[in-house]
């Protein structure tokens, strides 16, 4: 999800407060551990839309395979369109959080019958039984005829209404650019069972988790309209719309029924206006990518959306480079969110910017989410930060390379947003569940940023070559299978070779903080004092009389190694004590703790003497 005027939002209310491949992807149900295992899903769907009154029927069909080694007595769904109606707890939330988010505020208190949202669940049949359920507010609890065995496949068959609210956040219609349907988070999506549990956080304002499985949807709708979303057409001669091949057969009805095939993904979205313009690109050695985008704007934003797209293939191209292949066949970008959301083989957002606005800083950060979001897709309402984090990372990394910027550190600013959150008093352990923040602020300053100095201050602490084959081996190893905090730091450590829990437990779950200074210099006698209680491995840079300089190294006890470097090592340091001494062979002139600024120290003026 893309932050929009995020940091100078944050800025304010902590003031306030504290004062490519062609290949489809292959089906992973287990990994090389006896002891994993992961849910499956099928779904096959039929929707039949009216535009005019934004309401649909549903009927759909679930193949569920329980790979767990537990008995199921019972099954969740999430009705995510349940949130937009006055009271829900998104509305409550928005209204009383101190900072609520300026798209939502008090809207969904004031809207009509006709305005909001709801999926009504009409009948439920587990392998042809009918089985009790009950909504409560975006759940849907169900009782099960039959318990579910462990490694049993069952059938679930159910019939809804809905109806779509006027945009508010992500999902609608009607939003502020005049898209006509946005269709996230618009089905009753079975919900994850792992090994802590079933997931059924109420939808208040977050992100999301879901089953890896196959889609197979149809959803007629007013003859007019173009769709584009998640999934392979599968009948273009039958619907046009910019999707022509070969001779159209298109029936003369007033609508038409198109049908997608989507392999192996977690989720399905969709959108549709009857002005959409549709234009493709091939990414080289890649997907196809496609973009929907209203073609009633000014001329100034359609030349935009025309100049994005070779952009858009050179971010595919540099995603797929250094983190791991894009599996599926295509990609869309399509004008149809409020800001930037990303979603299974799309990204819906707004399309009315400026070219760098949406090529450089919405483009970039969605299309990340791709690999963090949807193929490694880690439970983001419990570690949201490996999400939004790591898709901060390499957007930032991506964005100075691709537009050409130069910077040394490319995530200068980033970190200064950490540092800003770390010494605000509002902050809160990576831990936290990402509605229990007391703030949005802490949510986004933490997730954002914290979670992309995670990656870059993880760079500074193993080498950064050791970095990036960690993050190439952790998408290869966990791709479709929802790794947790965990998994990734054991990739870390195998790929470097040293111990890195003492780094997950410190930054990120506590909100322990770095302070390193220069206590004093005495001759060729150097002191440095740990001051936070973070430890951490120290680079420091001398300057002597003479006018030269001497890189030193001084490893952290616990890493038990040292990181490749050029620079003169030294013996470690034990975290307990609260300083270290070493000498060097020439009288010092100066001290630099860390000049590069590679490490999240939170008090840079004791850094030099």
């Amino acid at each position: 999800m893309k932050r929009i005027f995020l940091y100078t939002l944050c800025l304010t209310i902590l003031f306030i407060s504290c004062k490519g491949t062609s290949q489809s992807p292959s089906k992973v149900l287990v990994s090389s551990n006896p002891y994993y295992w992961q849910q499956h899903v099928d779904y096959k769907m039929e929707i039949d839309m009216d535009v005019n009154t934004y309401q649909y029927k549903g009927k759909q069909q679930l193949v569920y395979t329980n790979n767990s080694p537990d008995v199921l007595h019972r099954v969740f769904y999430h009705l995510y369109f349940n949130a937009f109606q006055p009271g829900s707890e998104m509305d409550v939330r928005s209204r009383t959080i101190p900072d609520p988010d300026r798209r939502v505020k008090d809207r969904i208190s004031k809207l009509q019958p006709n305005e909001i949202g709801y999926i009504k669940v009409n009948s439920l049949k587990q392998n042809g039984t009918d089985i009790t359920h009950k909504t409560v507010g975006t759940i849907l609890e169900v009782t099960l005829a039959k318990p579910i065995q462990p490694g049993e496949k069952v059938s679930f068959d159910m019939l809804f209404d809905a109806q779509v609210p006027l945009q508010i956040r992500r999902s609608g219609r009607n939003n502020s650019e005049g898209v006509a349907l946005s269709m996230a988070q618009w089905y009753p999506k079975l919900a994850e069972y792992d090994v802590d549990g079933w997931h059924t956080d109420p939808y208040i304002a977050r992100e999301f988790y879901g089953v890896w499985g196959d889609f197979d949807v149809k959803i007629t709708i007013d003859k007019h309209y173009t769709i584009g979303g998640t999934g392979y057409l599968q009948n273009p001669n039958e619907i046009g719309h910019g999707y022509e091949i070969g001779k159209l057969n298109v029936p003369k009805t007033d609508k038409l029924t198109w049908h997608f095939l989507a392999p192996n993904v977690h989720d399905f979205t969709w959108a549709a206006d009857p002005d959409y313009a549709h234009d493709t690109f091939q990414v080289p050695n890649g997907p196809m990518l496609h973009f929907f985008y209203k073609n009633t704007m000014p001329q100034s934003n359609l030349d935009n959306w025309k100049k994005i797209q070779p952009k858009a293939a050179e971010f595919m191209q540099y995603y797929s480079e250094h983190i791991g292949n894009y599996p599926y066949k295509q990609y869309s970008i399509i004008q149809g969110g409020d800001g930037g959301m990303e979603y299974a083989m799309c990204t819906l957002l707004l399309g009315e910017g400026t070219y760098e606005g949406i090529a450089k800083d919405v483009i970039s950060h969605e299309m990340a989410h791709t690999w963090f979001q949807f193929l490694l897709a880690t439970n983001e309402a419990k570690h949201p930060w490996m999400d939004e984090g790591f898709a901060t990372y390499v957007e930032y990394n991506a964005v100075n390379t691709i537009f050409n910027e130069g910077k040394q550190n490319p995530l200068e600013d980033v970190y200064d947003k950490y540092i800003y959150l770390a010494k605000s008093g509002r902050e809160h352990p990576l831990t936290t569940q990402a509605d229990r923040y007391a703030i949005n602020a802490a949510y986004s300053l933490a997730s954002y940023y914290k979670g992309a100095v995670f990656l870059a201050q993880l760079g500074y602490i193993m080498g950064d070559d050791a970095l990036q084959e960690t993050i190439k081996t952790y998408f290869k190893e966990w791709a479709f299978k929802h790794p947790n905090p965990n998994n990734f730091i054991r990739v870390a450590e195998k790929v470097s070779g040293l111990e890195l829990d003492w780094y997950l437990t410190d930054f990120g779950q506590t909100t322990n903080t770095i302070d390193y200074g220069v206590k004093s210099v005495e001759g060729n006698t150097v002191t440095l004092e740990r001051i936070g209680l973070m430890p951490m491995p120290i680079d420091v840079t001398i300057t002597y009389m003479d006018d030269t300089t001497e890189d030193f190294y001084i490893p952290l006890r616990m890493m038990h190694g040292e990181k490749p470097t050029r620079a003169t090592v030294q013996p470690n340091w034990a975290w307990a004590y609260p300083t270290y001494s070493f000498e060097t062979n020439k009288t010092v002139k100066s001290v630099e703790i860390d000049p590069k600024n590679l490490m999240a120290d939170i008090n840079k003026e004791n850094n030099k003497k």
